[in-house]
């Protein structure tokens, strides 16, 4: 049986889900508050590739009610995919969301963004893209892949007057245009004065990969040690077809305090290896599934996981 090396390294984060955080949709981009009133005060997730569930227990601390808006925010998404991308309509379909044993229906907001270059950070285009004649169906058709006429998109970015979006958009008439879109789940919560709300979430996670591994590549993504590499060879899994999801963990410390309590458990198929980053101490509990347990928690890192079946 293999040993893994759960280390802390520097992620390019490919996470597809989120911790909730508090905060607003404003026309300028999505702001998250640090919350001085509530405290995460545990949370119990488990991640696998058919599911993904998630239980808080929220405290207020203050001795008056307070009513915030929740942010639960998916990835960005590309415009243009290949056809065998990340089931994006099952993950949107499956979302659910309980407070206090209830189930509720959160609003959803959809935004654009574009990236000029490598160097640079996404720009939220959302206001612009409207100005330009896009419809929120028309922002949301990287999550619903019904329009693949591009060059209708790619015109009315051509042709808009605003002077900020043309800054964006590569200098070649010729060069494709690269926008993502996200959506935002937002809800108004109400937390009892000194009291605990609980809030559940379950979903399906999308799940990425590719046709071949390169360890080489990926190692510092996934914490990919020595033993783990061992396990490679032996499974003669090296160039082997993989799958991988991710979680942004980080937007968990946006509120008043660690996560007094934070349990996380990952479930692997029979016969995978599996490998990811993890700064602290990690349990197997099973042949399929492992777990980890932090006391105030503050989350300094998203999480990447990636699966690998042997031969």
């Amino acid at each position: 049986m293999m040993k893994h090396l759960f280390a802390i390294s520097a992620l390019i984060s490919t996470a597809v889900c989120a911790n909730d955080s508090t905060g607003y949709v404003a026309t300028g981009g999505v702001q998250y508050l640090k919350n001085t009133e509530i405290q995460m005060l545990s949370e119990d997730l488990f991640i696998s590739k058919k599911i993904i569930t998630v239980d808080y227990q929220f405290k207020n601390l203050s001795h008056k009610d307070v009513t915030e808006t929740v942010l639960f925010p998916l990835p960005k998404i590309e415009n243009f995919f290949e056809s065998d991308f990340a089931d994006t309509e099952r993950l949107l379909k499956s979302f659910k969301v309980q407070v206090n044993g209830k189930s509720i229906q959160p609003e959803m907001h959809v935004r654009t963004f574009i990236q000029k270059d490598q160097q640079s950070s996404p720009v939220d285009t959302t206001a612009m893209f409207k100005q330009c004649g896009f419809t929120e169906k028309d922002m949301f058709n990287p999550w619903s892949r019904q329009d693949y006429e591009y060059e209708t998109f790619e015109a009315k970015l051509r042709h808009c007057k605003n002077p900020e979006l043309q800054k964006l958009l590569p200098k070649d008439p010729n060069e494709v245009i690269s926008w993502s879109s996200q959506v935002i789940y937002s809800w108004k919560q109400n937390f009892k004065a000194n009291s605990i709300t609980y809030v559940k979430h379950q979903y399906t996670p999308l799940v990425g990969g590719s046709v071949a591994l390169y360890p080489e590549e990926d190692v510092k993504t996934y914490c990919m040690d020595q033993n783990f590499k061992a396990g490679l060879r032996k499974a003669k899994s090296q160039q082997a077809p993989y799958q991988a999801l991710g979680y942004i963990l980080t937007t968990g410390a946006n509120w008043a305090k660690p996560i007094q309590n934070f349990k996380l458990t990952i479930e692997r198929d029979a016969g995978e290896l599996v490998s990811f980053c993890w700064a602290g101490e990690v349990k197997k509990i099973s042949a399929t599934r492992f777990q980890m347990i932090e006391k105030n928690f503050v989350p300094k890192q998203d999480l990447d996981i990636i699966f690998v079946s042997r031969r």
